[in-house]
């Protein structure tokens, strides 16, 4: 971790007092102690999420972004900071466009003029890993080219690895740190990122979100110029919708608003249940809405950098943990998140069932059209963390997607109630998972390799007794050697305590005037170096 970076990232730590973000009674002893001289430098006179907020834009893009997934946990987060980081902005000052154009012409091997009958100077837009300008090709079709920042990719490497290093340490002394798996969160943060410096793989991945609703009323994807296309530039056909947020517009071209706020909701779960791979970016900025048809809307969505899709296993559960949940079976709800792994097999049932019920029923008491889907199923992992449920990072995607689609249904029309468009979603996919043609389908689509290893079959049972066989004693072995290894080990860490304790007898002796001035800040830093010297 390059040392002026760390400096910097300590010198917004510290001016920010993001320390006190973690609460003093969950702090280990050994930190309270280091952070105490702190108590001299007084927190800046605002909230604690805007001083997140701040401390994160000022460290940069990747650090913005992360906070940006971040606002996607408010079941791992307390409201006051996720709206705070609700509002962070991945807007930042464009790179001169002599060097976009050095690039493109870098990728593509031609002259900006030779490739486009016009280009245009002045980018489109310009965010913290790349920057979009318009241009027409000699066919005529009007793009737009999107540039990856030059040196980006070193700038997120250098990132990535500080996050990491915090990640670790989050998880070795952070109370529930390892619970939380934060270097798994870190991990599933950097394929997001690192997706987004590969734009031969956004085109790829809009490739297939444009075959998968290929003629469909309701999404309609840009077409990739493959021709144009390398891992650091992209050439997109130019869309004109209206912006989704743009309600005043939608509504003056006489836009059915219900219906498009429905449609959200459905082009959700059939990408989530019917294709298992979403965009999973769906912030408003990255939707419009087509002009045409305003009573019949279609959705338009670009950059799709970031996809996701779950096992077949999650899908299940996550279907059959919807429908338990709004038909009030909290005793299926618990068994199934027992059943998923997403819970300690050993969970009590019936304390969780009574949990669950404590924190849904509540909830249900109101009309189905005032609840939030998005928020019952955030509560539902809140109370599943009390059961050490552990951070699923194939579900962080899933939930942001989910809370940014909810939103924006709510924000065109507030009476949407997504239940009646999800339930009758939820039920056919289940009905249709165990149909006989959906068998027959896969027993095709399988079948072939069935049938290639079936002759294998009794040599693979023969081998596996065989292994069963021999395995006994070699785990006697394995216990043996892990018995001799933790006594090697302790008779090393006594040694290491008897050495550490020598050497600071032998400096007391030889300098006691030295120790007598020494600061009460001073004992209490060296007092958690040796702790964690010590440490076994």
């Amino acid at each position: 971790m390059p040392v002026a970076r760390s400096f910097t990232i300590a010198r917004v730590f510290l001016r920010y007092r993001l320390d006190q973000l973690l609460p003093a009674a969950r702090r280990p002893l050994w930190l309270r102690g280091l952070l105490s001289p702190l108590k001299l430098v007084p927190p800046p006179q605002m909230g604690r999420g805007e001083r997140l907020r701040r401390a994160l834009e000022e460290l940069g893009p990747i650090f913005v972004k992360f906070g940006q997934l971040l606002s996607t946990r408010p079941d791992l987060l307390p409201p006051d900071i996720v709206e705070e980081l609700d509002h962070l902005q991945d807007n930042v000052p464009p790179f001169p466009s002599e060097h976009c154009i050095a690039l493109i012409e870098a990728a593509l091997g031609a002259s900006v003029d030779e490739l486009f009958l016009e280009f245009e100077r002045q980018p489109l837009a310009s965010a913290s890993v790349a920057q979009v300008h318009g241009a027409v090709l000699p066919s005529g079709a009007s793009v737009v080219v999107k540039v990856l920042r030059p040196g980006i990719d070193r700038v997120i490497e250098q990132d990535l690895r500080l996050l990491s290093v915090i990640a670790r340490w989050i998880e070795r002394w952070v109370p529930d740190g390892r619970r939380l798996r934060p270097v798994e969160v870190v991990e599933d943060y950097r394929h997001t990122i690192e997706g987004e410096l590969d734009l031969v793989r956004e085109a790829a991945n809009g490739t297939q979100l444009k075959r998968n609703f290929s003629n469909s009323p309701l999404l309609y994807i840009p077409e990739v110029y493959w021709d144009y296309t390398r891992e650091n530039v992209l050439v997109l056909e130019r869309i004109h919708g209206i912006p989704v947020t743009d309600v005043r517009e939608l509504l003056a071209q006489d836009t059915d608003m219900k219906l498009l706020a429905e449609r959200g909701v459905e082009i959700f779960f059939k990408q989530v249940f019917e294709h298992n791979f979403f965009h999973a970016d769906m912030h408003p900025g990255n939707i419009f809405v087509s002009r045409k048809h305003p009573r019949r809307p279609q959705y338009i969505a670009i950059d799709t950098a970031i996809v996701g899709s779950l096992s077949r296993e999650d899908q299940y559960y996550l279907a059959r943990n919807l429908l338990a949940m709004f038909r009030r079976d909290y005793r299926m709800v618990a068994e199934l998140h027992v059943q998923s792994g997403w819970v300690r097999p050993d969970t009590p049932v019936n304390t969780f069932e009574a949990a669950i019920r404590a924190v849904c029923e509540p909830i249900f008491e109101k009309p189905l059209g005032e609840i939030s889907f998005a928020r019952v199923l955030i509560s539902l992992f809140q109370t599943a963390r009390r059961f050490d449920m552990a951070v699923q990072p194939q579900l962080v995607l899933l939930q942001k997607t989910l809370l940014n689609i909810e939103g924006l249904g709510r924000q065109l029309y507030p009476q949407l109630d997504l239940w009646k468009t999800a339930h009758p979603f939820l039920e056919r996919w289940m009905r249709e998972r165990i149909h006989p043609k959906t068998i027959v389908g896969e027993i095709k689509r399988y079948g072939p390799e069935w049938l290639e290893k079936f002759p294998q079959l009794p040599q693979l049972v023969y081998s596996s007794l065989e292994q069963s066989r021999e395995l006994g004693p070699r785990l006697e072995n394995i216990g043996e050697q892990l018995a001799r290894s933790h006594r090697r080990g302790r008779r090393q860490y006594l040694r290491r305590i008897a050495g550490v304790l020598l050497a600071l007898g032998a400096t007391a002796v030889a300098a006691p005037d030295w120790f007598a001035q020494l600061p009460p800040s001073g004992w209490v830093l060296g007092a958690a170096a040796l702790v964690l010297l010590l440490w076994p």
